[in-house]
């Protein structure tokens, strides 16, 4: 039975919520250069450096990591062989995997749900300057300015090699420079990962290949190279420049992908390999000087919006390469390097501009991968880990980073509404609506580019992308943008009208019975009872979910009646308890721990984090205490991400030495335990006794809990420091930082005081600000800033 829209419906939708994004790989117009360098000086950035290259079989833990959204790279600095693994983000094998199997469940494998994978490996060779020839090495990540270098001496000739992934020119581009009266001689390489054969435009001096993939995608790679003087050429399946003062090396590749259920996803008339090597001729006619200024100055406009001080480090710690600084924090007894810990921030702050802008958003790796086999397929999962990869952007000033995951929802919300109708209650489905009704829609615990879904069934998937979704609204204020989401929390509140049961609870305190309404058989992610009713983690949600969507319909005037059921079964809903048994919040309608104690999600604290129900200040102390002791219980070790979640909880009940304990577990140097950060600041994952592999959402969460230290907010509550570790107690600043309601805010301190804030409004109006026990009342207009010198300690 089905009271939801149409096929023809769910198409037409397709078209109009995918008019405003543009396909990932399009050709654009040539870029506005900058009149004047834009480079921070070396003095004044900050950096990630190291003496030696990365091992090439080992550049997912040392290289360093290029993007621009959508094309991405890992480099290692090897003098004579820099290797580039090369991404695009939409080069997906798979499809829209809509077979379910005997148990009701989706497919999930490389072939039918489909995988990432690798676009091309480029190798840059230059003959004679082995590692043993040279001398001064140093390879660098240049957070300020968004550059990879290496520097190097040889023969008394001074090398610098910059490589950036440039999002104004969509293309990657390598400039090798020399001073000292040298010259450059030597070839890149490329070659596909699928089979591929690289051919050769001698007069062009390009070489490129294209292809497409058994599920139909077309895709495409060029590189070439540019010099002023010299003799540049191009043959077999390389380019090479011979006696050149400064080479500049140019990549650019793409797919026929297009965001857009209608057409299957596909941009039908895109031609790859004419995009390809006419963006890579055209970006290799513009000087390197003037396209490294180009992308410096364009990747500057999003840096430089969030400054983080957290105090000054050691000149012993400043002397330490990145590597060698990681284990000397980790040791015993060492002490805090509070400037270590601010670029951690900004280096997630760096993979955020790099790996989420026009196109697809951040999936499980990011646009990095080391091969065509990534764990878990790279792809998007909807019980955690893609939610956690957005918590950062809006609070660490990158909301327009966020309009990646927006549009992704957006242009699978035709799919996802269709096979939600057709295959949700499948009588095989464990999770299937025991109502027999269906409508709106949901997800699986994967997803993928082609409206695809994978592993099993998550019905609450719908409600957690919402509260993301909804989050970035309150940042914001932006009603145009939940306009535009308003179709998705809509059908994610018809999938649970359809799908709620009633049951009859009794009130521990009075004895009377009453009738809730539930989840039906479910799952909290991913331990326990498979088949339970009314789990905290799927109630909570929906809570969030059904407020967020009537305060959404008041605000835009639309939908207001169905707003009012929404709001009824809000009021209707079946809200955890605190177990008389553990003294912990319930995960699931029993007084007993139904799974493991110590299990690495945090599914029954949605309240908590991300969600505002259970709070200090909230006038529910048993709630609160109950949920403070399920989160003690969980324990401070676990994988990265979990860690992140943890800290983020914490600094949500104002602890802020749980939560920063958390930082530095997820700060150690990985070493082949469960977590840790790699030589590249990677955060590192084990799935085997022998084996680890990068997952960035912690890279991405663990910064997101360094907020929350700093700033509390929801709308209409701001509170400064309210997580403040003593580490960090003596001198800060935070400026930039997104608050709820549409602020933005900055604030000093010393010794654990504030000792100056500002207010910035980017379209809220009205908000109280607490710090320190003090409060004040705050009215602007959009634009208007106020510094609020009630809160400001005095001695």
């Amino acid at each position: 039975m089905s009271n939801g829209p149409s096929r023809r419906m769910i198409l037409g939708l397709g078209t109009a919520l995918a008019l405003g994004t543009p396909p990932a790989f399009t050709a654009h117009a040539a870029p506005r250069r900058p009149t004047a360098s834009p480079l921070v000086p070396a003095e004044a950035a900050t950096t990630l450096w190291y003496p030696e290259p990365a091992d090439e079989d080992l550049l997912i833990e040392q290289g360093l990591p290029l993007g621009n959204g959508r094309l991405g790279a890992l480099v290692g600095g090897d003098p004579a062989r820099e290797l580039l693994h090369v991404t695009d983000a939409s080069l997906w094998t798979g499809g829209s995997n809509t077979t379910l199997d005997s148990e009701g469940q989706f497919p999930y494998g490389r072939e039918d749900f489909g995988s990432f994978t690798l676009l091309a490996r480029v190798t840059l060779s230059l003959p004679g300057h082995d590692r043993s020839a040279v001398t001064g090495y140093r390879r660098t990540l240049d957070l300020s300015n968004g550059l990879v270098t290496t520097a190097y001496s040889k023969d008394k000739v001074a090398y610098v090699r910059e490589m950036f992934a440039s999002a104004a020119d969509d293309t990657i581009v390598i400039r090798l420079r020399q001073s000292g009266g040298g010259s450059i001689t030597g070839s890149v390489h490329l070659s596909g990962t699928h089979g591929e054969t690289t051919g050769v435009d001698r007069t062009r001096r390009l070489a490129s290949f294209n292809s497409s993939l058994a599920n139909g995608l077309r895709y495409a790679a060029a590189v070439t190279a540019r010099a002023d003087d010299g003799t540049v050429t191009a043959a077999g399946n390389r380019v090479t420049f011979t006696d050149c003062s400064e080479v500049t090396v140019v990549i650019s590749g793409g797919t026929d992908y297009a965001p857009d259920h209608s057409t299957g996803y596909r941009t039908p008339d895109a031609d790859p390999l004419r995009l390809a090597e006419s963006k890579a001729l055209a970006t290799a006619a513009t000087s390197g000087t003037a396209l490294r200024d180009t992308h410096v100055a364009d990747y500057r406009s999003r840096y430089d919006r969030l400054t983080l001080d957290l105090g000054p480090s050691s000149k012993r710690q400043r002397g330490l390469d990145s590597w060698l600084r990681l284990k000397a924090r980790a040791s015993e007894g060492s002490e805090p390097d509070p400037e270590l810990e601010a670029s951690y921030l900004q280096f997630a702050r760096y993979l955020a501009i790099c790996g989420s802008r026009d196109g697809l958003p951040v999936g499980l790796q990011g646009l990095w991968l080391e091969g065509n086999t990534p764990d878990w397929m790279g792809d998007y999962h909807t019980d955690v880990n893609i939610q956690m990869n957005y918590w950062l952007s809006d609070r660490a000033g990158l909301g327009d980073t966020f309009t990646a995951f927006a549009d992704y929802c957006l242009s699978q919300l035709p799919a996802w509404s269709e096979v939600t109708q057709e295959q949700f209650n499948d009588p095989r489905n464990r999770y299937r609506n025991t109502s027999g009704k269906v409508a709106g829609w949901t997800v699986a615990f994967s997803t993928n580019p082609y409206g695809g879904l994978g592993w099993w069934w998550h019905p609450a998937g719908n409600a957690w992308l919402c509260e993301s979704l909804y989050e970035h609204y309150e940042f914001t204020q932006d009603q145009k943008y939940l306009a535009r989401i308003l179709p998705l929390l809509k059908g994610a509140c018809e999938f649970w009208e359809a799908r709620l049961i009633t049951t009859t609870v009794t009130d521990p305190g009075t004895g009377a019975a009453r009738e809730v309404l539930i989840d039906d058989h479910d799952w909290s992610p991913e331990h326990g009872p498979q088949d339970a009713r009314g789990i905290t983690y799927t109630q909570e949600l929906l809570w969030s979910l059904f407020g967020h969507y009537e305060q959404a319909c008041r605000t835009l005037g639309r939908d207001t009646a169905h707003a009012d059921t929404i709001r009824d079964l809000r009021e209707r809903l079946y809200l955890p308890r605190v177990s008389p048994t553990s003294g912990w919040l319930e995960e699931w309608m029993s007084p007993d721990n139904l799974g493991e104690t110590t299990h690495r999600h945090l599914s029954p604290l949605m309240g908590l984090f991300p969600g505002d129900r259970i709070r200090p200040d909230a006038d529910d102390p048993d709630t609160l205490e109950g949920a403070t002791a399920l989160l003690a219980a969980r324990g401070m070790e676990s994988y990265g991400w979990a860690c992140a979640w943890r800290a983020l909880c914490w600094a949500r009940l104002k602890d802020g030495e749980k939560a920063y304990r958390l930082l530095l577990t997820n700060l150690r140097p990985w070493a082949g335990g469960d977590t840790g950060t790699a030589m590249n600041f990677f955060d590192m994952y084990r799935v085997s006794d022998t084996r680890a592999i990068f997952q960035i959402d912690a890279n991405l969460g663990t910064p997101a809990a360094m907020l929350e230290m700093l700033v509390y907010s929801r709308p209409g509550h701001i509170e400064l420091l309210p997580a403040l570790p003593e580490a960090w107690a003596p001198s800060g600043s935070l400026k930039g930082a997104g608050a709820r309601g549409g602020f933005t805010v900055d604030v000093s301190w010393k010794r654990g005081r504030v000792s100056e804030a500002t207010l910035r409004s980017v379209g809220g109006r009205r908000t109280t600000v607490t710090a320190g026990g003090r409060s004040t009342t705050v009215t602007l207009e959009p634009g208007e800033e106020l510094t609020l010198t009630e809160l400001v300690a005095v001695d």
